[in-house]
């Protein structure tokens, strides 16, 4: 249990629901648009405009590696929001495209840098056990604002203003929690709630993803593993059961209609008797 630490558990901890405040709402509205990999995607171009900055400054100027990202995650919101409109058919390919050709940028960056094969792995699994207090003020006052944008315009029918909150809230997560739980912090959630009661889907969706975090970060610490695949390794579990459950509870419309009917039938026309 020493490694059971609140001092680097607890920061984690904030982290992971920092991010699941943002993504179980953004989650929802990505599944319902059908645009599954948009998410990815924009992680992948926010870490190669990590990668990018990194390389041309290296670590000395924290903000200009920040504009860099930022920069990037905008940049391919301005392009995804323009096939958006007029290539909506095959704007799934497209994402798909962006993925693709980000991932293929950011791994050519990385063969010139020694310490390429940490970098990457650091992009894709985060580093929320090293998170620090200034990190976490500047997350949740950007994750604060962003919120309130959702909150008071239905971000589902403003595809600009979806994908400008979007782009900006994934360049923040991935360098925290990296690319594979910024994807499974959105989708999976959502993905496990999709039968739910509308009312109670966002906080459904946001209570598996609490525990899929307190699993992870307990794995983590117990067994030495890293803590963000540790974290998805446990989502899936937590977001499987509670799909099971909610659907265990719904009982089907065709039941309800049927059943009473077969009651009332019985005691209009009972079987004549011999």
């Amino acid at each position: 249990m020493i490694g059971l630490d609140l001092q680097i558990l607890g920061p984690a901890l904030i982290a992971g629901l920092l991010v699941l405040a943002t993504h179980v709402p953004l989650g929802i509205i990505v599944l319902d648009r059908s645009i599954i990999f948009i998410d990815i995607a924009l992680a992948q171009v926010a870490a190669t405009g990590v990668v990018f900055g990194k390389m041309m400054w290296g670590d000395v100027s924290v903000w200009i590696v920040q504009a860099c990202a930022i920069g990037a995650a905008l940049m391919c919101s301005a392009l995804l929001v323009w096939t958006d409109r007029r290539y909506a058919a095959v704007q799934e390919a497209i994402i798909g495209a962006v993925y693709v050709s980000a991932a293929a940028v950011q791994l050519m960056m990385l063969s010139y840098n020694p310490s390429g094969a940490e970098s990457l792995k650091q992009l894709l699994i985060g580093q929320i056990l090293w998170v620090s207090p200034l990190q976490l003020v500047i997350v949740a006052l950007v994750y604060a604002v962003a919120l309130l944008i959702w909150y008071y315009r239905d971000l589902s029918r403003h595809s600009t203003l979806f994908y400008l909150v979007f782009a900006v809230v994934i360049t923040l997560s991935v360098q925290i929690v990296g690319i594979l739980l910024v994807f499974a912090s959105l989708i999976i959630p959502a993905l496990a709630t999709r039968s739910a009661p509308p009312r109670w889907r966002l906080l459904i969706a946001f209570n598996v993803g609490v525990v899929g975090y307190l699993s992870g970060l307990a794995v983590s610490a117990l067994f030495n593993a890293p803590t963000g695949a540790a974290t998805v390794c446990t989502l899936v579990p937590a977001a499987l059961i509670a799909s099971a459950m909610i659907r265990r509870r719904q009982v089907p419309a065709d039941e309800e209609a049927v059943g009473p009917a077969k009651v009332v039938a019985a005691d209009i026309w009972p079987k004549p008797t011999e």
